[in-house]
């Protein structure tokens, strides 16, 4: 059944004369409107000067954000990262903690520093490794030494030799000899073993892609293949350009160098540095060993981070 819509029900029709008395009683207001039409033309006009405006302001104000956020805000945030490795296992398999600082660019000891340090120490790790690219300037090797100084001691603590500290002109003997004043052992090229519940693990560092000699059969001569074996490199090409010994697989590995693109918006980097292998950050299981790339602390060439908060890795590891 089709339903009709009621229309409107008409004024009676006036009696004669009554049409111009309704006619002679129109409000004033209607008479104005109709002699006064708005002038079509000049509002759209006035309306396209407001949008230009607007679209001028935000245009400039989007990039002047961008760069207070870049200067001010994401260099000085800190993430604390948490990850479970071999979740696969039993639970009652030992468990290794482990944190992660890399790419601290250190020249001063400001609120950021000291909230990593706080970091590192509300982590309760058993394991603290520092993966490279901790100074840029060879000036900055005692705000280094302060740094490590007020680092929590845990069980175990070893760190790798990254590019700029090459750069710096800071050699691996001087820099060993740092560590090793604060506890750490720092391996290049080199293997290390220790025991956590009753589990063997072993520790392996490779020299820096970039500007060392990475040889990862020498780190592992003589070395007995252990079930639980984590590798650091600076770079995370040493993925793929310095493979372990077959017979000395890694469980997983640590990276950093590529502070995660540092300027990256919507997390796209504009561009990585040399030896990234084109990883930027988070994990990477496609085959090979799992890596893990650090987006890192400080920022390198310019002080900028977009996209790319500073971050400290803890890795609750379960033991084979």
């Amino acid at each position: 059944m089709t339903t009709h819509r009621k229309r409107p029900e008409a004024d009676p029709v006036p009696p004669r004369g009554g049409l111009q008395k309704k006619r002679s009683e129109r409000p004033q207001g209607l008479k104005d409107l109709g002699r006064q039409r708005p002038n079509s033309e000049g509002q759209q006009r006035r309306f396209g000067r407001r949008a230009w405006l607007a679209a001028g302001i935000f245009g400039a104000g989007l990039p002047l954000a961008a760069g207070i956020d870049g200067l001010l805000i994401t260099p000085r945030r800190l993430e604390v990262s948490e990850h479970a490795v071999g979740a696969g296992l039993s639970a009652r398999s030992p468990r290794l903690r482990i944190v992660q600082v890399s790419d601290l660019h250190l020249q001063r000891i400001g609120s950021l520093e000291q909230r990593v340090l706080e970091a590192v120490h509300d982590t309760a790790a058993d394991l603290v490794v520092f993966t490279g690219d901790m100074i840029a300037r060879q000036p900055d090797i005692g705000q280094l030494d302060a740094f490590l100084g007020e680092c929590p001691k845990r069980p175990h603590m070893a760190a790798v030799i990254g590019n700029w500290e090459y750069w710096a002109g800071m050699p691996p003997q001087r820099l060993a000899s740092l560590y090793e004043r604060h506890g750490i052992e720092l391996l290049v090229n080199r293997s290390i073993t220790f025991d956590k519940d009753g589990r063997r693990i072993r520790l392996t560092g490779l020299d820096d892609s970039r500007a060392g000699a990475p040889d990862a059969r020498a780190a592992l001569v003589d070395a007995d293949p252990c079930q639980n074996h984590l590798l650091l490199a600076h770079c995370p090409v040493a993925r793929d350009a310095s493979p372990l010994p077959p017979e000395h697989p890694a469980t997983f590995m640590l990276s950093g160098h590529t502070h995660g693109g540092q300027i990256a918006p919507f997390g796209i980097p504009m561009v990585l540095p040399e030896a990234s292998g084109g990883y930027v950050a988070g994990w990477y299981r496609d085959g090979g060993t799992p890596m893990y790339v650090s987006r890192g602390i400080g920022t390198s060439l310019l002080p900028i981070r977009i996209g790319s908060t500073p971050e400290v890795a803890r890795f609750d590891w379960s033991l084979a």
